[in-house]
């Protein structure tokens, strides 16, 4: 009989797994499963090109139309799944209708996180996740307007670039004592603050929201400390939560997501989860990561697909990131945490220099600004989780690809 895998989520890891079923030769019934009514997109290009109408909504599509239907998956759109009965193998959906499964693949992301403050339901506020949120935030987005982002993490930063060259008077209300602190560390989210306020962002740390105003429409944002922003258009942006109500009923262990094994799969045998929401194991960093990158959501996406089919390898790869604000870019990859000895190859004064983190000596991560293809090749580095001598990683001349090993750590 003809088994049917159902992938939840037409998000890039559900569109990369569905993809790749067809591409391993699964020749059964594959269902994609979307909340939204639009094809799988892209995320990355929401926060920068389509919010400033650099590039249209369809440029941003995974594969167009005639991709689903030449390769038989069926796309389900505008459905929300709210249970998958592990029993009865079926996902179902609101109003009693369900689909049967042979296997499930949870492709279902995450969910902008949503502060507890009075005002977040007047006209004007707006949090960016789906592409009709960056096409809303396009057409407030004029020369002159004022505009409030709360949060000033990766997309918030984004946002501000992007605001600031739409001509926009743009204020950053960030409760942390410094911006991209999570992401990047302080040395480097400080210069980067720098760098946007420069270009004339206004920029207050240690702000807690306290409440929005606003008559029929958003008119200024209030702080604990009693600073007042006017506000032609609020944007928040202070992190996402893993989406997972669909798998809320006490059936799957959840921690931080939904937990997942190295071939993808959760504890519920036939069922895998991939991409933003899977909390999973990672041998680099030695514990249990989950991930909010494009690239884990699609190299893990088409690693539980090949797992579903039994082709499965072990799910190991070296987490890469990057974001562009404004003309510059941001990359990094590996593991970074505060306490990491870092050595720098580059001017820390200015927007182009390498960040090394070195953890008991092993290079464990590192962050470029305007420097891509550094920090691609050491990522070959972590991953053979290679003992470098400072003095050649900050030297210019030294090409990182010729960094030989060190004295490896003890085991």
């Amino acid at each position: 009989m003809t088994e049917t895998y159902v992938v939840v989520g037409a998000s890039l890891a559900g569109a990369r797994a569905a993809e790749t079923l067809r591409a391993e030769g699964f020749d059964g019934r594959v269902v994609l499963i979307g909340a939204e009514h639009h094809l799988p997109y892209d995320r990355p290009p929401l926060s920068k090109e389509v919010v400033l109408g650099h590039k249209e909504p369809a440029e941003t599509l995974i594969h167009p139309a005639r991709f689903y239907s030449d390769n038989n998956i069926e796309l389900l759109l505008g459905y929300r799944a709210t249970r998958i009965d592990t029993h009865g193998r079926r996902v179902e959906f609101k109003g009693g209708v369900s689909l049967a499964a042979d296997k499930v693949l949870l492709c279902t992301g995450t969910s902008p996180r949503r502060p507890d403050i009075a005002g977040l339901d007047l006209d004007g506020v707006y949090f960016l996740r789906t592409v009709d949120d960056s096409v809303a935030i396009r057409d407030r987005l004029r020369a002159g307007s004022s505009v409030v982002i709360v949060g000033g993490g990766l997309i918030g930063m984004e946002l501000a670039a992007a605001a600031v060259a739409a001509g926009s008077e743009v204020t950053v209300l960030e409760r942390d004592s410094g911006l991209l602190r999570r992401a990047l560390g302080a040395p480097i989210g400080d210069r980067l603050a720098q760098w946007h306020s420069g270009r004339g962002v206004r920029i207050r740390t240690n702000a807690e929201v306290a409440r929005i105003e606003g008559d029929s429409h958003v008119r200024r944002v209030h702080t604990t400390d009693g600073f007042v922003a006017d506000a032609d258009l609020v944007i928040i942006g202070i992190g996402v939560v893993p989406a997972i109500d669909v798998v809320a009923d006490g059936t799957f262990e959840i921690d931080n997501g939904i937990v997942v094994d190295e071939f993808c799969e959760t504890s519920v045998p036939g069922v895998y989860a991939a991409g933003d929401v899977a909390n999973q194991p990672d041998r680099i960093a030695g514990e249990r990561v989950r991930l909010e990158h494009w690239q884990n959501a699609q190299n893990q996406g088409i690693a539980a697909a090949r797992a579903m089919v039994g082709r499965g390898e072990p799910y190991r790869e070296v987490p890469w990131f990057w974001s562009d604000q404004g003309e510059t870019s941001i990359s990094g990859a590996g593991h970074r945490r505060a306490t990491d000895q870092l050595v720098w190859r580059g001017d820390p004064e200015s927007l182009d220099f390498t960040v090394f983190h070195l953890h008991r000596r092993v290079l464990v991560g590192v962050v470029g600004v305007n420097r891509r293809r550094e920090v691609r090749m050491a990522m070959n580095l972590i991953e053979r989780k290679v003992c470098p001598d400072p003095a050649l990683l900050s030297d210019p001349a030294v090409d990182i690809r010729h960094i030989g090993d060190g004295p490896r750590p003890a085991a």
